[in-house]
């Protein structure tokens, strides 16, 4: 109701020019004092015209806020049955309202978002508040000129009381109490005409100031229930992709460079594990030889095989880094793969859109022609 109660100002304006016409004798007959009434008219007719445009202004306010709920119920239906984010949908329609200002709105909102895709999602999210608001409301509404009227109500009642005090005081002649009583008539009617300016000037003001306050209240509100459910239910995530990826590749860093640490430890643990068995076996021959004269050649022998298995170890290890590298090389080619494929799928779905577009060009354009060739057949029949 909040939103039509501008309706109000039509029956209150007729309401008061016709007591004005009637305190006047308009519809008896019986006019009394023709300047108090053309001035009171004036007033009026002047009062009438700031109306009118208000009345448009609140007219445009209250499609602003219908075609806002119609949005808002098209987003809840879609919501209900899908269950999931909107914005694959609305990304890229051209008509969501009704009216001209939030359409163009919203398709700078569209082209703000556009510019934030990349080929792994959407690097960041714009404000939808940054296009459609309660500046834009506000503009539509003509809000800096009805912020006026209730000032202009007040003065121009002001005005027509020191204009009505003026008219008696100038037609009031006379230096003593006969002549005096002469021009009470005059002083009156000049009283009279200032008391009507500025009775309907602070009654207008009253009744304009509370239904612009309902009628913007209740846009205000609207405009508010909207912001938050799009951002709810069609303002797009933002996407990680990005981020996962170069934490893959950072995990995948550090694991190579842990291998690669391990396996040089375990290289320096094999080449001294080598020196500290020759000599434990030159230590060891050299004290049976002493101890006993015997040859330990053969003994010699079989240690010195088992540094060569400790050699071949410390090979086997060397081989397992450069099977690490080629893990890591795989690792780098995978992640180009994937790449490659993003970008392909990136591609078939701008080619998968195009050819959506060409299609709902060209079904609007049969439905055109069927529609031309319906209308001029009918004209035939």
């Amino acid at each position: 109701m909040k939103n039509r109660l501008y309706f109000l100002l039509v029956p209150v304006y007729v309401a008061v020019f016709a007591v004005i016409l009637y305190i006047n004798g308009v519809f008896t007959g019986n006019i009394t004092d023709m300047p108090n009434l053309l001035i009171n008219v004036g007033f009026l007719l002047i009062i009438g015209v700031i109306f009118a445009i208000s009345f448009v202004s609140f007219a445009r306010v209250n499609e602003f806020s219908a075609s806002l709920e119609k949005a808002m119920d098209g987003i809840r239906k879609d919501y209900s049955e899908r269950r999931q984010n909107l914005w694959e949908d609305y990304q890229g329609r051209k008509k969501i309202f009704s009216v001209l200002e939030l359409d163009d709105a919203f398709r700078k909102y569209q082209k703000k978002m556009r510019s934030y895709t990349t080929k792994h999602g959407m690097s960041q999210v714009a404000d939808i508040e940054d296009y459609i608001n309660e500046e834009l409301l506000d503009q539509v509404g003509m809000t800096y000129f009805n912020s006026t009227v209730s000032g202009t109500m007040t003065g121009l009642g002001i005005l027509g009381t020191f204009l009505g005090l003026s008219m008696g005081l100038g037609s009031f002649n006379g230096t003593d109490i006969f002549t005096i009583s002469d021009n009470v008539g005059p002083l009156l009617a000049g009283m009279k005409v200032a008391f009507h300016t500025s009775v309907y000037g602070i009654f207008f003001s009253l009744v304009f100031t509370y239904v612009h306050r309902c009628v913007m209240s209740y846009a205000y509100d609207t405009l508010e229930e909207f912001l938050s459910l799009f951002r709810e239910c069609v303002e797009p995530p933002v996407s990680t992709s990005d981020e996962n990826m170069k934490a893959m590749l950072l995990y995948q860093a550090n694991l190579a460079n842990s291998m690669k640490e391990l396996t040089n430890l375990m290289k320096g643990q094999a080449d001294s594990q080598i020196k500290g068995v020759e000599q434990i076996v030159d230590r060891f021959t050299e004290q049976m030889e002493k101890a006993l004269c015997t040859d330990f050649n053969k003994l010699g022998g079989t240690l010195n095989r088992v540094c060569q298995e400790q050699v071949i170890y410390s090979e086997n290890y060397k081989k397992m880094e450069q099977t690490t590298q080629s893990l890591i090389s795989a690792n780098i080619t995978l992640q180009k793969t994937v790449e490659a494929l993003l970008d392909r799928q990136d591609n078939i779905e701008k080619q998968m859109r195009n050819q959506c577009e060409r299609l709902d060009e060209t079904c609007n354009l049969i439905n055109e022609e069927i529609s031309n060739q319906l209308f001029t057949l009918g004209q035939m029949k």
